[in-house]
């Protein structure tokens, strides 16, 4: 009897009461008159005498557990369906329309842009945007005092006091993430940076602190200027359409050597003279060069062996000229006006 008393007890102890259902079987299992708590106290007057009255203390006992466990599960369903609340449904209302979102402009011509690099043998490659000066600026070929660095106003996060290049800092450029690529793999080395850049300027129809760039790295033996030109030429063709005029200029760059920077016709005026191209009809979309054998010495790779371009544009400027945008600020404002006018593209 005893060991019958112990397991009921288990039994009722691990019953599990979520609903009332469950309430109703839980009553007749173990509190109800014909329950099998009821059935021991029946089987009561086979047990000895001598015995009776502790094994009729245990099925007091049992009986009180599941008694007490029945009427706390009872005022707990009884609460919650207090608490509930009646949602009615009009099944005769006409459904709510399920419209497609469209990706940001700036997301479109991202994907393009890496599109067509991928067809030329370029990977994707990625890296930090909080980044030390060192690999934002000190390999790169800025020296500490280089005038070159007051052409990117830096936001700074922490400045050491010692070393300049343990600086930290929102990084001005995706060329950290070339750094940290030709240190870690040996050439050839084919790969494009897209993502975002940090500057402190005034924000303005043409400029603005946070930014998206898109920079290209080709290192390999015998890469020559040749190469630099055909690729950014088949790229603005491929971007723009064949009808895309394309003019190189020389400028300078602190980790490219020879540099130039590429300009294409203005595609909002078509070459007229607008406030986006300056009234020249043309439209600067990148800046390039052949690295310079002081980078891929501080990288680990023996310049003499191998020789490489860059390029870096802005994603912005790109998708300014694609769809004749002419305020960079539009970018940035979530104006749902402006981002409807993409869907579809």
């Amino acid at each position: 009897m005893q060991e019958k008393i112990q397991e009921i007890h288990q039994q009722v102890d691990v019953f599990v009461i979520e609903n009332k259902d469950q309430l109703e079987a839980f009553r007749i299992a173990y509190v109800g008159r014909k329950s099998v708590i009821g059935e021991l106290f029946d089987g009561l007057k086979n047990v000895p005498a001598e015995q009776r009255r502790e094994i009729g203390q245990q099925l007091n006992g049992l009986k009180d557990f599941a008694q007490n466990k029945f009427n706390e599960m009872q005022a707990l369903l009884e609460a919650s369906s207090e608490n509930a609340v009646s949602i009615e449904f009009d099944l005769t209302l006409p459904v709510i329309p399920q419209e497609n979102g469209t990706l940001h402009p700036l997301s479109v011509v991202r994907a393009r842009i890496i599109e067509i690099f991928e067809k030329m043998g370029f990977n994707v490659s990625d890296g930090p945007e909080i980044e030390t000066d060192f690999y934002n600026f000190t390999a790169l070929n800025f020296a500490e005092n280089h005038p070159a660095r007051e052409m990117q106003d830096t936001f700074f996060i922490e400045k050491k006091g010692g070393n300049v290049a343990d600086d930290v800092l929102l990084r001005t450029h995706t060329s950290n993430v070339q750094i940290r690529l030709m240190q870690q793999k040996q050439p050839p080395l084919r790969s494009i940076m897209p993502g975002r850049v940090y500057r402190n300027e005034a924000i303005s129809a043409r400029a603005h602190c946070l930014f998206h760039q898109v920079e290209g790295l080709y290192i390999d033996k015998n890469v020559g200027f040749k190469d630099l030109k055909d690729t950014l030429y088949h790229f603005a063709k491929e971007m723009f359409g064949k009808d895309t005029k394309v003019r190189y200029r020389p400028s300078y760059f602190p980790f490219t050597e020879p540099s130039a920077e590429i300009d294409i016709t203005c595609l909002i005026c078509k070459g007229v003279g607008c406030n986006v191209c300056k009234y020249t009809g043309w439209v600067e979309i990148a800046g390039s060069g052949m690295v310079d054998p002081n980078v891929l010495e501080n990288c680990g790779i023996d310049s003499k062996e191998y020789t490489g371009f860059a390029f870096g544009m802005g994603i912005e400027r790109i998708t300014m000229l694609k769809y004749g945008i002419k305020d960079l600020r539009l970018f940035t404002e979530n104006d749902v006006r402006f981002l409807r006018q993409f869907e579809g593209v």
